[in-house]
């Protein structure tokens, strides 16, 4: 069986996998729970200095739903905690007292100001917590307090308070970067310069869900009004991994942990925030749809697949994507493909065909008995076809060998990378000659 233990930053866990700091964190019973059920560790909800944190009492959360109502993302207005300061860190200390094996890092934000943060710090280190997460992300309500993302989007703020925190305590110290920005990289590398331990992400992202054309009111609703929130969940996941890859390949931050987040739902996303360098991983929305049990699921397949791969441990394919994760101008244009479709496997539902005629490169044909074939003349390999087949594996591309003519052209494929370059700053480059 795999080992599936991670150490990060020196924090120790039985597995990679923690609840990020949202509501299911908010209180010693839910992680208690959440411990019994498997997590290898927690983030607590965010604490702060402010006793008058009320949140709405009508729906907190708004809903994009797939098919059969799959969660595809919640949208968030929750704030941070609204329970008393100590009774928190009193549970906090209970609880890792009780869990000594389990990761138990606590969320921060309070007001940009060094008495604030150099005040509670303390606080946490001594309940005995294992690190400390700064809360620089959260997009909604605080963010209009000059806390959270209001933070998280200046840089210069990112390296500042990450410097206070550094100097007030022995604890790990993770800074939380929100996706509400250009580029992900300016504020990871403020965090590098602060001396933040590690970094997590992404936060969540800002947004509206949904517009209620009865009341003409943002969802979630509250008495008539509605506002942005956080969006979580699978539907994140794109921009989270390729922020995550942003920082894995950036020199100035090449090395820094990475904690991530984002539509973590199935041991298949684990492992590929992993595969691009994140250390572990928090999980919020599947939670939250699912239930604590969810994690029995991923330890159980991400230990699968890397027995099944000859994986040991989390380190022997953490980082392994980073050096395939190259930018445009790098890619590799005489690689030729063109699909092909098992004409045993196919189903005739017509969808690769009017996919492609309507909005594509006329690529596939149609007979009179609904017989789909691909036209290698006009076919550019857009994979188009494949992603919209209902069918696994009906239709596939297929690489066309070096030496052979591509129809669509008329030029000899050639093996290679005529447009490669030894540029410096192209981490996933290969010695082509």
């Amino acid at each position: 069986m795999a080992d599936l233990r991670a150490d990060f930053v020196g924090i120790k866990s039985p597995n990679p996998f923690w609840l990020a700091s949202a509501p299911p964190t908010d209180k010693a019973y839910n992680v208690r729970r959440a411990f019994e059920a498997g997590w290898g560790g927690v983030v607590w909800k965010t604490l702060g200095l402010d006793p008058h944190i009320v949140n709405v009492n009508g729906p907190r959360y708004g809903v994009v739903y797939g098919a059969d109502r799959r969660v595809l993302g919640i949208n968030n207005i929750e704030l941070i905690t609204d329970r008393p300061l100590q009774v928190n860190l009193d549970e906090i200390k209970a609880v890792k007292r009780d869990y000594p094996d389990r990761a138990v890092v606590v969320s921060l934000m309070v007001p940009c100001d060094e008495e604030s943060w150099t005040g509670i710090v303390p606080l946490v280190e001594a309940t005995g917590a294992d690190g400390i997460e700064l809360n620089f992300g959260c997009p909604h309500g605080m963010s209009e307090r000059g806390m959270g993302a209001a933070v998280g989007q200046v840089p210069e703020y990112i390296e500042m308070v990450t410097r206070w925190c550094k100097a007030s305590t022995r604890m790990p110290v993770i800074v939380k970067l929100t996706p509400n920005i250009t580029d992900i990289r300016y504020p990871a590398r403020a965090a590098v310069k602060g001396g933040a331990d590690a970094v997590s992400l992404i936060n969540t992202v800002s947004s509206i869900t949904s517009v209620n054309l009865d009341t003409f009111s943002p969802e979630p609703s509250i008495d008539g009004k509605g506002s942005h929130g956080g969006f979580c969940g699978p539907a994140v996941k794109p921009i989270a991994l390729n922020m995550v890859a942003e920082i894995a390949r950036d020199p100035e931050c090449r090395g820094i942990p990475v904690s991530g987040i984002g539509g973590v739902t199935t041991w298949r996303d684990a492992a590929e925030f992993m595969a691009l360098g994140c250390g572990n991983v928090q999980v919020c929305t599947a939670a939250m749809t699912y239930g604590f049990r969810v994690v029995g699921e991923m330890t159980s397949g991400l230990a699968q697949w890397m027995d099944d791969k000859g994986h040991a441990e989390v380190e022997a394919f953490r980082g392994r994507a980073v050096p395939n994760v190259t930018d445009w101008q790098y890619l590799n244009l005489n690689y030729v493909a063109k699909a092909k479709i098992d004409q045993e496997a196919c189903i005739k539902c017509g969808r690769c065909y009017a996919a492609c005629e309507d909005t594509s490169h006329q690529a596939i044909s149609m007979s009179a008995d609904r017989v789909f074939e691909v036209k290698d003349d006009e076919c550019v390999a857009c994979n188009l076809c494949v992603d919209v087949c209902p069918v696994e594996d009906c239709i596939t591309m297929e690489r066309m060998a070096p030496g052979s003519v591509d129809p669509r052209t008329g030029k000899v494929v050639e093996d290679g990378y005529a447009n490669w370059t030894t540029h410096p700053n192209n981490p996933g480059r290969v010695a082509a000659e």
